[in-house]
């Protein structure tokens, strides 16, 4: 794993929490508007990808390409987050001028933790070399299971029956307070249990992403680099794509697919050495493929709708004129 300077992590840790401030002050008005989360959007994927720019310049093609994919895969697999946080905050009715302080939370801890944890991996890849095969197996099950499952809410069900346990629950919302007073006594609000619900969703998910991107580059600082803009952009994508989850039919397949071709390509290392830009290749193709298949087959779906309306209206009219 290539050594980076401890004050090129203080600067991008420092560049982080600049755009996470900057993030928070432009947004803190009610306004969840879908040009808005368009807006913030793409000015997230722009500063990601002047990052890669700089990355590129600084160590290298190389490691901008290595970069550039393991942002693209963290990208792609952080839409299936999103399908989840929708059915969270409709199943725990949060309210909407509640969902973006929830978001915020989420992502900041989500970024804490996928620092632990990649830390973590980077540990134990290069102390006990076998585990490698072990993550590659691990993202090889875990695009399997997608292939099978529906939703992956469990792990969330678990969190919410343990809060439970430990603290009981108001029924109610108390403002942004995540512990309110219930009965004389301390409640969790429905926005605490819904928090760490986005948390655990978050944890279930790093456990197949962050091997994932290992199985794109070993260089730490790439890894947590690209899965920190990928994290921090995910809450203005589940504003962008909360209204229109159910069209993207096709994503999940193709992510489940993205993992069986990472998994393989992990399991085959030492077998095959495929170059960063194959997978760059694949990412796009797979993840982009995915997205253009489904907008083309809500499109056409839409178009036949609306060929039916029109021939049962016109039927309607023609009608009282056959009799």
């Amino acid at each position: 794993m290539t050594a980076v300077p401890l004050w090129a992590w203080g600067a991008t840790l420092a560049v982080l929490a600049v755009l996470i401030v900057v993030d928070l002050v432009l947004t803190r008005g009610p306004e969840n508007g879908l040009r808005a989360a368009a807006v913030e959007s793409a000015l997230w994927l722009a500063a990601a990808l002047a990052f890669g720019g700089v990355l590129w310049l600084w160590r290298g093609p190389a490691t901008g390409s290595q970069y550039l994919a393991g942002y693209l895969l963290e990208r792609a697999l952080s839409v299936d987050n999103v399908f989840v946080f929708v059915l969270l905050f409709v199943s725990l009715k949060v309210p909407a001028e509640l969902q973006r302080r929830i978001l915020f939370l989420g992502v900041v801890g989500a970024l804490v933790l996928r620092g632990v944890f990649i830390a973590a991996g980077g540990a134990l890849i290069q102390h006990v070399s076998w585990i490698f095969y072990v993550f590659g197996a691990m993202v090889l099950v875990a695009g399997a299971r997608m292939f099978r499952s529906g939703e992956g809410g469990s792990g969330n069900n678990l969190a919410v029956r343990g809060l439970r346990r430990v603290l009981p629950v108001s029924e109610h919302y108390d403002g942004s307070r995540l512990i309110t007073r219930a009965g004389g006594r301390a409640a969790a609000t429905p926005l605490l249990v819904a928090l760490v619900a986005i948390a655990v969703t978050d944890v279930v998910f790093a456990l197949d992403s962050i091997p994932a991107v290992f199985g794109v580059t070993r260089d730490l600082f790439v890894v947590f680099t690209s899965n920190a803009f990928a994290v921090l952009g995910l809450r203005a994508l589940y504003f962008l794509l909360a209204g229109s989850a159910d069209r993207f039919v096709y994503l999940k397949p193709g992510i489940a697919l993205l993992l069986v071709f990472i998994g393989v390509k992990m399991l085959l290392y030492d077998v095959v050495h495929m170059p960063v830009w194959v997978s760059l290749v694949v990412i796009g193709a797979v993840a982009g493929g995915a997205i253009v298949a489904s907008l083309w087959r809500d499109r056409r779906e839409r178009r036949l709708r609306e060929e039916h309306q029109h021939e049962e209206h016109q039927h309607q009219v023609d009608e009282p004129v056959r009799t």
